[in-house]
C-alpha cells in the first residue's frame, strides 16, 4: 500500500463530521427525544394520583415517620423525611402555600409562623419536633371573609407591594401585638426587623401595625 493510500481520509458523514461523531449525536438525540415522549405519561398520571393512593405509595418510601401536626386547630397524620423542616412539610406535604420560602436560612422572615403562640421561622423546625404543639400558619390567621385585624389593617394602608413577605410580615406583626415593646415607630421596626421586604414597603407595614395597635388599646 503507498503512503498515498495510507493518508486517504476516512469517509465523513453529512456536514462534514466523522462518521463516528455522527452517529454519537444521532444517538444523543434519539435517546433524549425518547425520554421526553416517556416523561409526558408519567407528569399525567403523577398529576391524577388521588390523596390516598399518594398515601399509600408515600408509607412504602423506606425512612419516612409518622407525625401528627396540629396545624390551624386540625390535626394532620403524615409521613415524613426525619430532616424535614416544618416550611417543606407545611408546603409540599399538606399543600399550604400561603407560609413562603425565600433565604430557607431564617433571615428573610418570609416562613414566619405561630408555634403556640410564638413566631417562629419555620424554615428552621424540624416537622418530626413538633408534635403536641399548636401551630397556626396565614391560612390561619383570618380568611377575607373574617380577617385578623392584621390582615384588615394592611390592606388598609397598603402595605405591600410584590405580596411575597406578605404573609410573615402580618404573622410577625400579630405575634408582636401581644408582645412587650414600646410605642414608638422604631420600637415597630425593631420588632419587624426580622422580616425582610425587597419592594421597600416599610413605612405602610409599620403604619399599619401602629393603627392595629392603636385600635387594640382604645
Amino acid at each position: 500500500m503507498s503512503k498515498d493510500e495510507m493518508e486517504e481520509p476516512k469517509p465523513s458523514a453529512p456536514g462534514g463530521l466523522s462518521r463516528r461523531a455522527f452517529l454519537t449525536r444521532a444517538g444523543a438525540a434519539t435517546v433524549a427525544g425518547t425520554a421526553a415522549t416517556l416523561a409526558g405519561p408519567m407528569v399525567i398520571a403523577e398529576a391524577q394520583k388521588t390523596p390516598e393512593a399518594a398515601a399509600a405509595e408515600e408509607s412504602s418510601i423506606p425512612g419516612l415517620v409518622p407525625v401528627t401536626l396540629q396545624v390551624n386547630g386540625k390535626a394532620h397524620k403524615v409521613r415524613v423525611d426525619p430532616r424535614a423542616t416544618v416550611l417543606d412539610t407545611l408546603r409540599e406535604t399538606l399543600h399550604l402555600t400561603g407560609t413562603k420560602k425565600g433565604c430557607d436560612h431564617g433571615q428573610c422572615g418570609a416562613c414566619t409562623i405561630h408555634v403556640n403562640g410564638r413566631r417562629v421561622n419555620s424554615c428552621l423546625l424540624l416537622a418530626t419536633m413538633q408534635q403536641g404543639k399548636a401551630i397556626t400558619t396565614i391560612e390561619g390567621l383570618g380568611t377575607p371573609e373574617a380577617m385578623h385585624p392584621v390582615q384588615a389593617a394592611f390592606a388598609e394602608h397598603d402595605a405591600f407591594q410584590c405580596g411575597y413577605c406578605t404573609s410573615g410580615q402580618m404573622m410577625s406583626a400579630a405575634a408582636m401585638l401581644h408582645e412587650p415593646w414600646g410605642e414608638r415607630d422604631e420600637d415597630v421596626q425593631e420588632a419587624l426587623s426580622g422580616n425582610i421586604c425587597r419592594c421597600g414597603a416599610y413605612p405602610n407595614i409599620i403604619a399599619a401595625v401602629q393603627s392595629c395597635r392603636r385600635k387594640a388599646t382604645a
